[in-house]
Formats: structure tokens, sequence, C-alpha cells
């Protein structure tokens, strides 16, 4: 609004508060050269080259406030009160604040200005009446000096006066001088009409009755050949209209139809468009309304129209691959630009486009390449980032090394954005490894912050979830990391995920040097984790025994209490394992003291233990005080389980989601708390752990949600729930299922919840065993019982008995698609033929009307659950038939592979054929059966 002012008159109109640059500029307009603070002040010339001085240093409301008092003057100096108010407003905009007393009386002597006729002194005037505004008894003071700048034949007294009014005037006086308002609107001078259009913007918050009197007026504004005036009216009238649905398509269908010429107003046009389209419902086949409009804008002269019309159309729900075609033509244009601003803008919208459709964007890779080199590294790395999600496989190594020049030059948040595309990369394409991880080694000794460097960890952590046969070389890179680290928190986690991995892998003895290096050489926190992780190697390696036995020995004399306990007790577990193994008994498990009695357990205290630390303390003190120490061991099964938290204090949002342990693992958040569970602990490793499911409808008295854990011969049913019920707790809280339709399954045990208060979240577990290799399915009803017990609502207390109940819940199935994983390969030719063909099943199957392949394509993989390969998830547009190759894991490790043909008619049918290679005939079979059930 102020820049239609400027345009209208050559001069600066600006009446926000905090904008005190511009305000000392207008104090300063009849004499550019006159300075704002006295000569005395004067620096020498040499300190003034590199020390730049606010002429607002020192100020105090006190004196500032006695300066005020010129105002009252018989002879007002403009100058000096152009000074004064220029440091009012100073304050004001640094959150000074003024009594009432101080307020009113600067409120007063600001009046007795209006005499003067000096345009810039009044300027500053109407922006002090609006950053202090009066009270309901003062308003009336300056009104009448407000009403009659506003009738006055200069315009820019008669626009100021407007915008102040419309700030200062409550919905009664409004009423009184709204005609006055009305006809600004309609007024000639672009800079008084502009003003009235913005005021009406302010007031629609708190009187949208008075302002939608003003339509018709809005309207006539709306045809103004003034670009400002027409932007403001097309912002208001949408304003009016947006609370109706049907009256905005109805605005935006006659705009779209007229004569906008302002930039500003189209780029307002085309955001109202997306919302219309965004809001209507589209059927297959069906042209979006519009759609057409959006098109012609990207041919549109105005730069800044262009690329409203270009973001609107990426944005749209469901966009199609020919819908997005004219977009992305255009904005391929603007990479080449020689203006880096229309570079940035059309990289970072592509960026976007990139994350659901690279396929579309992978035509614009040669034209990003060029940008890895711009001078501006947030386009540079806008454009590495874009390549990483639409790059083929033959590219990779060409960007690896693009970017190891270009990590040097950005700053840690660019870096993080380019690790996390990297890693997103090797999922894509996980024979590529080698060189993606020999990237992230090397970035990872450069040097960085702690969220860099815990960003790249945790993407070569992530790439060892993808490609199993990459652990060892990502082990050997952190070993090498933690040499030279100087964060002590990684050190730790690293130093965990060894003594956690290590063990497993093929040559576990090539990791002691480097831990016991940190034993050594870091500070006592890193010492003690160390520590730790070379006792894993000793509890889980026999041939490693002896040999950290030793080690461990050599920090018993450590300085820190810590590292010594925790060796003292690494070694005691050491020698009780030892001992087991040599006698065949439960040494090996356990510690006993001298009665027998099992004190504590290896697995106890290298997976940690469920207690209560408040409870584990006062435990200790009993043992101390009441004289048992000396008659016996301290016995942690004594102790109390930890408390449930509160969901809101725990943080989870959702009852399916399980506590991470650790931040760096290998292990799912789900594997390492079911290992923490003595009863699940020697099930072997997670295959996979499936999505929550919700056993109750969302009012229900409890909230439940089954999570499947699958296992090689076990399943694991986790229910986590929720008592919604203020006034009552419950207790024994366990799931039965009933296994007469599921015949291939075994009940082995049940897990109850011991207490669940009200709004907390507890887990009970279902462990079943079925055969090894099988895949059995089926249906299990499955029940709640519990046992209810009353709260006193005076008391707050529980009753002591209560009675047994069961709540229904809904049935727990069992598919195929359970024991199926997801696994992509980067060859999937060589992995087909590399099958007997014996296992070799086809079909076709009809999956009905779709709206698109490309829906058809997504629909099928979710049903599979496999990985597509070789991108062949994505559809070319326009095509009429596709083929997607799909590759995963079946539980015991077997393969899973499937070539689908897709088809569509003109009536929007699919069919497809699949076909299937398995390890097994009988995992082929249960691919068909998900396909013929869904």
């Amino acid at each position: 609004s102020t820049a239609s002012d400027g345009r209208a008159h050559g001069k600066r109109d600006d009446l926000s508060g905090g904008t005190c640059l511009r305000v000392e500029m207008a104090s300063n307009a009849q004499d550019h050269h006159a300075p704002l603070r006295s000569m005395d002040g004067k620096k020498d010339e040499d300190d003034e080259e590199d020390f730049e001085y606010s002429p607002f240093h020192g100020i105090e409301k006190g004196a500032v406030l006695q300066e005020a008092r010129i105002f009252h003057n018989a002879q007002i100096d403009a100058r000096k009160c152009q000074q004064v108010i220029t440091r009012l407003l100073y304050m004001i905009s640094q959150g000074e604040t003024f009594t009432k007393n101080e307020a009113t009386e600067v409120f007063f002597s600001i009046t007795k200005l209006f005499q003067n006729q000096d345009p810039n002194l009044r300027r500053l005037v109407y922006l002090m009446i609006k950053e202090l505004p009066p009270g309901s008894d003062e308003v009336i003071i300056v009104t009448s000096s407000l009403m009659k700048d506003m009738t006055s034949n200069r315009e820019l007294y008669k626009s100021n006066s407007i915008r102040v009014l419309c700030r200062i005037l409550d919905s009664s006086l409004l009423q009184q001088v709204e005609r006055y308002f009305k006809q600004a609107i309609v007024d000639k001078a672009p800079v008084v009409a502009s003003a009235a259009l913005v005021s009406g913007l302010h007031m629609i918050q708190g009187n949208p009755e008075i302002v939608k009197r003003w339509s018709s007026e809005v309207q006539d504004a709306v045809q103004s050949r003034n670009p400002m005036v027409q932007y403001h009216a097309v912002a208001l009238l949408t304003q009016l209209k947006n609370a109706d649905r049907l009256a905005i398509s109805k605005l935006v269908s006659s705009l779209t139809r007229g004569n906008v010429r302002s930039p500003l107003a189209q780029c307002m046009l085309v955001r109202s468009v997306a919302q219309v389209i965004a809001d209507s419902q589209v059927y297959p086949g069906q042209e979006r309304p519009f759609y057409d409009f959006l098109e012609s804008c990207l041919r549109h002269k105005g730069e800044m129209v262009i690329f409203e019309a270009a973001k609107a159309i990426v944005e749209l729900n469901g966009v199609t691959e020919s819908e997005l075609a004219p977009a992305i033509s255009v904005l391929q244009l603007f990479l080449s630009s020689s203006k880096p601003v229309l570079r940035f803008a059309a990289v970072r919208i592509l960026n976007r486009v990139a994350i659901d459709h690279p396929l579309a964007v992978s035509n614009c890779n040669i034209d990003m390449e060029t940008l890895i080199s711009d001078q501006n590294r947030s386009i540079a790395t806008l454009a590495i980032t874009t390549l990483l999600k639409t790059g083929n496989e033959s590219s990779i190594d060409r960007l690896m090394k693009q970017m190891s020049s270009f990590m040097v030059e950005i700053g840690d948040e660019f870096k993080i954005v380019v690790v996390d595309a990297v890693h997103k990369l090797c999922m894509k394409f996980p024979s590529k490894f080698r060189s993606m991880m020999a990237f992230l080694s090397s970035i990872l000794r450069d040097e960085g912050g702690f969220d860099y460097k815990k960003a790249i960890i945790n993407a070569i952590l992530g790439i060892v979830r993808t490609v199993a046969e990459s652990k060892e070389t990502a082990l050997t890179h952190l070993c090498e990391f933690i040499e030279d680290c100087e964060f002590t928190y990684l050190s730790t986690q690293i130093l965990h995920l060894l003594g956690e991995e290590g063990p497993r892998t093929a040559h576990p003895a090539k990791y002691i040097r480097y831990i016991y290096n940190r034993i050594i050489l870091e500070n006592a926190t890193v010492r003690a984790a160390a520590v730790a992780s070379l006792a894993n190697f000793g509890l889980k390696c026999p041939q490693l025994k002896s040999r950290v036995r030793i080690l461990l020995n050599r920090t018993l004399f450590d300085n820190d209490d810590e590292v010594r306990d925790r060796a003292t007790l690494y070694l005691k577990l050491l020698d009780k394992q030892q001992g087991g193994e040599g006698e065949g008994g439960e040494g090996a498990d356990a510690m006993a003291n001298g009665n027998g009695v099992a004190v504590v357990n290896v697995a106890q205290v290298t997976k940690g233990m469920n207690v209560s630390l408040a409870g584990f303390e006062q435990a200790l003190q009993e043992y101390l005080g009441n004289g048992a120490a000396a008659e016996a061991a301290f016995d942690v099964s004594t102790v109390p389980e930890k408390e449930l938290v509160p969901v809101d204090a725990a943080g989870k949002g959702e009852a399916g989601l399980a506590p991470s342990l650790n931040d760096l693992s290998l292990k799912s958040d789900f594997e390492e708390t079911l290992t923490t569970i003595p009863e699940f602990a020697n099930l072997g490793p997670l295959f996979k752990s499936c999505e929550p499911v919700e056993m109750v409808e969302k009012e229900a008295e409890y909230t439940i949600a089954c999570i499947k854990h699958v296992f090689a011969s076990h399943v694991v049913f986790q229910f986590n729930m929720t008592n919604t019920i203020e006034e009552q707790i419950l207790e024994d809280v366990s799931v039965s299922l009933d296994l007469a339709e599921a015949e291939g399954y075994e009940e082995v045990c049940t897990i109850p919840a011991t207490k669940l208060p009200y709004g907390v979240v507890a887990q009970t577990y279902v462990l079943l065993q079925y055969a090894e290799g099988a895949m059995p399915f089926g249906r299990m009803v499955s029940n709640l019982r519990f046992i209810v017990k009353e709260i006193d609502p005076s008391t707050g207390e529980c009753e002591e008995e209560g009675y047994e109940d069961e709540y229904p819940l809904e049935d727990v199935y069992m598919s195929p698609t359970d024991f199926l994983h997801a696994v992509k390969v980067s060859n999937f030719r060589n992995d087909w033929e590399g099958m007997d063909p014996e296992t070799e099943m086809a079909d076709e199957y009809g999956i009905g009307c779709r709206d698109s392949l490309q829906d058809a394509v997504e629909a099928v993989i979710e049903t599979l659950g496999l990985a597509p390969c070789e991108g062949t998830e994505a559809v070319p547009p326009n095509a009429r038939s596709h083929v997607c190759l799909l590759n995963g894991r079946a539980v015991g490790n077997a393969k899973a592979l499937a070539r689908v043909n897709f088809g569509i008619d003109r009536n929007m049918e699919v069919a497809i054929k699949l076909t299937v290679r398995a390890s097994t005939p009988d995992i082929s079979e249960a691919m068909h059966a998900i396909v013929a059930e869904g």
C-alpha cells in the first residue's frame, strides 16, 4: 500500500511502526545534508570508517519526553519536532512502554502539530498517532483534525488520514465516517483509493459488516488501471467472499474472464484459483476447473506470475505427468536465466516436484548439472539434491565426484540436506552403495558440527539397513571416525553400536584395537562406554574372552569410579560365564549369591533392566539400612518396574509408536524394546514389524492398537493400550486370542500389563509359534481381559477389590504380506534368472477401474508389499501398458520376485498378469493368493 504513495508522489509514505530508518529519512527531507545529531558527537574520520555510529545511541525516555515539550511552543520548529518524533518512534519500536499519563501528555502535545503545514512533519504526526493510539475518551479530540485532512484537496493528507482513522476509530464512529471511505475507494487519485482499500483490509477483521457494504465500490476499483489499486481491490474482494465457497468460485470465474493487468493482482488470482481447484471434486477423465487459466499464466510477461502459476500447478492434488509438463518446461527455461533469484526460484520448485515425480523432472538434469558450480551456494545445493532425486544409476559416480569439492563451500544446514538426499538415493540404487559409502566416509572426516556429523552417521547406518553387505565397511568407517571425534555423545553411541554389531561380524577381533584406544585416550564418559563395548566382545565371542579379560584388567586402575566399577562388573560376568560353561549349569546366564539366589544375569546387564530408578535407590537404601548387607547379596528382583508415563509427558502422539532406546542403532526401535523382555530374548532377529492396526473405534472407552512382530518361527502381538476413563484403573490387563481359525499357530505365553491407570500407554504381549519356513494365515478372535477397580473421586485412591471384565476387540488377521519384506535390488534380471524356473507361477487378474495406470501400479505395489526395482514404479506419461519389477524377502531369508504386466483400456479398466518366482513354490502360491484376495 505504501508503494502506491511513492509511485504517485515520488515520496515514501510509510506508516508502519518499527521502520525507524525510513522515519529518519523523512525527518531529513528538508535538508539532506543536515545531521540528525549535533556535531559535538563527531568522531575521528579514521574511526568512522570501521565503526557504524547509531543516531539513537544512549537516548533515554525521560530526556526525550522533556524534549517533546517543544510541541507546545508558539513558533513550531518543524526540523526539531521531526527529530523528537523520530526518537519517540524509535523507543516504541524497541519495546519502550509509556505510562498512561506520559502517553496522554505526548498525544495532546502531538495534536498541536496539526497547525503546522510542513508535509514531512505531518507524515510523522500521522505515524505517531497510529503507534501511540489514543484512548476512547481522547479519540474525539484528534478525529476532527483527521476528518478535516480526509476531506482536503491534498492527496498526501487525505490518504494518510484515512489510514490513521481506520486504526483508531471503533465501530460506532466508523459508521459515521463510512461514506467518506466509500468515496475514497472510487477516488481518482490512486494513492487515496489504495489507502481506503488497505484500510478495508484492516477493518474487515473487527468490523466485517461495515466493509461488506462497500462491495459495489470495491468492484469498481477492480477495473482501475492503476496496478496497486487493482491489487488491493482484488485482495479485499477475495477476503470479503473467502468464507463462501460458491461466492469465491463465482468471483474467480469473473476475474479470469476479466482484464486483470496488475501482476500482484494476477498472483492473488492464481492463489484463489488454486484454492477453488483444491476444493472441487474431479472425477476420472474430467478436466480440472480453471486449469486452462493456470496454464495461460505460464505465458504471462510477469515473472512472478509465471512462478506463482507453476507453483500452483505442481501443488495440485494428484497432479498427473501431462499436467506437470508445461510448468516444468517453463521452469527449465529459468534454470539458465542470468538472474540468480529466478534460477533459485525455479530449482526450488523443481526440487519439490522431484520428491513425488522424479521422472518428470529428469529432463532438466542437464541444465541442473551446470548449476552445481553456481556462485550462489543455495542454488547449487538445491541443484545437487534435485539431481540426487532424479539421477539414474549411471550418473551416480559422476555426482559423487562433483559433490566432494562442493561440500567444502556450503554451511552445515545445506550439508545435512545433501546427506539426506544421498541416503535416499542409495535406497533407490543399492548396487552403488560403495561409491556413496566412500563419499559419506570422506565428508565424515571433514570439519563440521554435531548435527551434521550425526546426520552422516545416521545415513551410513541407513545404508547398512538397506544393503546388508555394507555392514563391515560401515563399521570400519565409524571406527576411523571415533579415532578423532570431538563429540562425546557420538563416540559413546558408536561404541555402543560396535559392542552390539561387532561380535556378529566375520572378523570381530579387528574392532578391539579401536575400542581399547578409546580407553587409553578419551575422557571418562567415553572410557566407560568403551569398557562396556569391549566386554560385549568377551561375552559374545568365546575365542576373544581371554584377550578381553586382559584388557579389562588394565582398566581396574583407571582414575574414574565409573570406569573401574564397570570393569569390575564385566570381569565378574566373564568369570561367571566361563564357570557356567565349564559346569554346564545356569552360571552362564546368572551370577548367584552364596545361597544360590539369582542376583543378576548377563542379559540384564548387557541389555538393561526395566526398573524404576527412584525405586532402585529406595531399595538400595533399605538394603544398607536394615543390616541385610552382611547376610545376603542385594536381589535385583525386589526392585519395582519402571512406572508408566502419561501419554503427553512421554511424547507419544500415537499408541502405536515405540520408544527409541538408542539414536544410533542398526536395530529397529521395536527390536530394541523386545530384546529387553526375557520371554522374547531368544527369538532371534526380528524379520518385520507391521504397521499398527486400531482394534477399537475412536470413541471407545479404551484405545488399543495391535502391532505384529514376525520372527523366523514366532509372532509377537504387541497391544498398546490407553485407558480413557478417569474413574477407573485396570489391572492384570491382557488380550486373549482364539486360534480356532488359525490352525498353524500355537500360543506360547501371554505377558499382561500389571496396571493401566488413566491417560497412560501400557503394553501387553501374546507370543505365538508356527512351523519354521511356513507362512500360515488366518483370523483370530480377540478379547481384552482385565480387572476393574473404581477410584474414589474424593480421595483419588482406588478400591482394594475389583471385578473381572472383558471387552471385545476387532479380529486380528495374519496375511501372507506379513511374512514378506520389501528389498530393492539393482539388477533384477540376474536375480530373476538365478531363481529356479520350477517355482514360477503366472496368472491374470482384473483389478477394476482406476484413475490412471500409475494409480494401478501403486495399488499393486502396496498390496504385495514388495519393493519396486530399477525405477519401474514410475509409469511414462500417456502409457497404456507397463511392466513393474518387484523384489522382496520372505521370512527365513527366502527370495520372492514378481513381474507384473499392466494394461488399461478406454474405460479405465485395468488388467494385470502376475508372474512370480521364489525360493519355494509355497511363497509363489502365497503371493498369488494375496492378489486374488486383495
